[in-house]
């Protein structure tokens, strides 16, 4: 058998050497590369080392995002790297989505040195603690002084008058890795985004054979997990309450029992209000929460109805959630308790937050339904017969409406092959998602942390390398083009497939209150466009598709799914002044339910 041998290269920097080998001890193997001179010493360590798996990514925006997708997947660090200047700073959407969604990814940002900074030197700005608001841990690494001596010594000889240079480099050195350390445990156990600026004198190029300083051992983690032991008080509560009310947002698939759901669900006195996002499923759960509120807005005893909906106790896991209305809801007709279960963090998002539970679900569900006898009440019964009412309205009301928003949602939902991953963009898209029932087997996922627009393509493609499955991006025309450099790159699968439903603008506007129909709303709110993704597919290969009607959709998905040598788009074209009306007209119709019940 023949032997290989690889012949590794490594930076001549020190403090490079020293941040990858901290990337390999905490297990982080995913290096996101947006090319640059400044980062060569990193780009040197990490793509000369076959441990790791370098992505090149142009456009720093997109590869903070791409970077997101995969440490969504594998729910663990991914480095992003880049070069000094303004680059770092397209980074910040997806750092702030990393941090408000519980993301892990670490950012290294290669700098000038201090003393070039703010001296007229070219493509430097103040990187160090640039996203001081939306970090887990922010450190600025100290100049290694054994690199490039000569510069350090025309430029900082201060650096030097106190030691000797060899023990001036053992304290850079140990300075270096306690930051790194607390940066990577940070990373690790909080699942939030990290950031490590690191500044680099000239030369940036040189290589060395053997590294330059010893090997580095990792520390014990400092990880401390808290949660309550004694739940007797609150099985208590939660046994005497003939009103509770779960909700679940974000939820990664297949975290939850299904043992415990199903308690939930059989449950009489427990409603389960779910998210598209929240990956659960029973027959019990009510999936469609703007289905069950948006109506009961529209009535003229709408309080007698919300309080009848109102919980004693409300119970919250997952992240964050979508549907405006139901946290009105909740903001006005307040539980008595409000518990969110959660080993990291707790948004007192309704304003009545009354205890954190620092654990996991099955965990938490584990001692709270243990032995747990159901109570004697309607509130489920009565509200299933409501759900129950609204969903056949819904599917009649669909079959009779135009071609729309709606019923292209509808149609393509239908469509999807099971088992795959559903990636959703954020805006209009997630919301019509929400008004249907999907098949227990697709995985979905959607950029909830911020809710931005930005950056859902580059996330999708991300998540798809990491996916055993293969994955759908569904899509607003805005969302998509506004991150169209998200296809410049080598690694769309040829089973990826996008889904751009583009009705002219920004169609959610023409849902929200104060819509009006003048040429500066149609410019600066709902942005009006003749935009279509022909030639953005020609440019990086897709196949691509468009209809415009019910029947050309079904058509097009008899074979959309089938295998290709190419990824593909598929742009489904609907009516931009029609779809409001039909969205709103949908409320109305299933309201009916409330007053013929």
């Amino acid at each position: 058998m023949r032997r290989i041998f690889v012949i590794m290269k490594y930076s001549s920097i020190p403090a490079a050497q020293t941040l990858v080998m901290y990337c390999k001890l905490y297990g982080v193997k995913n290096i996101v590369i947006s090319p640059g001179s400044r980062n060569a010493p990193l780009t040197i360590g990490f793509s000369e080392d076959p441990y790791f798996s370098c992505y090149s990514i142009v456009d720093e925006r997109c590869a903070g995002f791409f970077a997101l997708g995969i440490a969504q997947q594998l729910q663990e660090p991914v480095v992003v790297t880049c070069t000094s200047g303004s680059a770092l700073l397209n980074y910040y959407a997806a750092v702030a989505e990393a941090f408000y969604s519980q993301i892990p990814i670490i950012i290294l940002s290669a700098d000038r040195p201090t003393y070039k900074i703010d001296v007229g030197d070219g493509q430097t700005i103040r990187q160090d603690d640039v996203f001081h608001r939306h970090i887990g841990y922010s450190t600025h690494l100290r100049q290694d002084v054994t690199h490039a001596m000569d510069r350090v010594l025309r430029y900082a000889s201060e650096w030097l008058k106190e030691a000797p240079v060899d023990t001036v480099q053992s304290q850079i050195q140990t300075f270096n890795e306690n930051e790194l350390r607390q940066a990577f445990e940070m990373g690790v156990n909080n699942k939030l985004p990290v950031h490590v600026n690191i500044p680099f004198e000239e030369p940036l190029y040189d290589k060395l054979s053997v590294q330059s300083i010893p090997l580095i051992e990792k520390p014990e983690s400092q990880l401390s997990t808290s949660s309550i032991t004694d739940y007797s008080e609150y099985k208590k509560i939660w046994r005497s309450a003939v009103k509770k009310l779960v909700l679940v947002g974000v939820n990664y698939p297949d975290t939850v029992n299904q043992e415990f759901l199903d308690m939930l669900a059989n449950d009489p006195s427990v409603i389960v209000l779910t998210e598209t996002t929240s990956n659960l499923h029973n027959p019990n759960f009510f999936p469609s929460i703007d289905s069950l509120i948006a109506p009961i807005e529209k009535l003229k005893d709408s309080k007698e109805w919300f309080e009848q909906l109102q919980p004693q106790i409300l119970l919250t896991f997952g992240g964050l959630i979508v549907s405006k209305k139901i946290k009105a809801f909740l903001r006005e007709f307040k539980p008595v308790h409000h518990w969110h279960v959660d080993s990291l963090r707790a948004f007192d998002t309704f304003f009545c937050l009354s205890h954190h539970f620092k654990c996991v679900p099955n965990h938490f569900f584990g001692r709270l339904l243990a032995a747990t006898e159901f109570l004697e009440s309607d509130y489920f019964t009565n509200w299933n017969r409501i759900r129950k009412g609204y969903e056949s309205k819904r599917e009649g009301y669909i079959k009779n409406i135009p071609f729309s928003d709606m019923k292209a949602f509808h149609q393509s939902l239908g469509y999807l092959p099971k088992g795959y991953q559903l990636q959703l963009a954020n805006s209009s898209t997630v919301r019509y998602a929400q008004l249907f029932d999907l098949d227990a087997s697709l995985k979905v996922y959607c950029n909830r942390g911020t809710s931005g627009i930005d950056g859902s393509t580059s996330t999708a493609i991300g998540a798809s390398l990491y996916s055993k499955q293969p994955t759908v991006l569904m899509t607003g025309d805005l969302s998509f083009f506004y991150d169209s450099n998200a296809l410049w790159n080598n690694y769309l699968r040829n089973d990826f497939r996008i889904i751009l439903f583009n009705n002219q603008g920004g169609g959610i506007f023409r849902i929200l209150p104060g819509k009006e129909n003048s040429p500066n709303f149609e410019r600066f709110f709902e942005t009006k466009h003749e935009l279509n993704a022909k030639y953005l597919c020609q440019m990086y290969e897709l196949d691509y598709l468009s209809v415009d009607s019910e029947e050309g959709l079904e058509n097009v998905f008899e074979h959309f799914y089938s295998k290709t040598s190419r990824p593909k788009l598929l742009e489904i074209n609907t009516p931009r002044l029609l779809n409001n009306k039909i969205l709103l007209d949908y409320f109305d119709f299933i309201s009916s339910v409330f007053i013929n019940r």
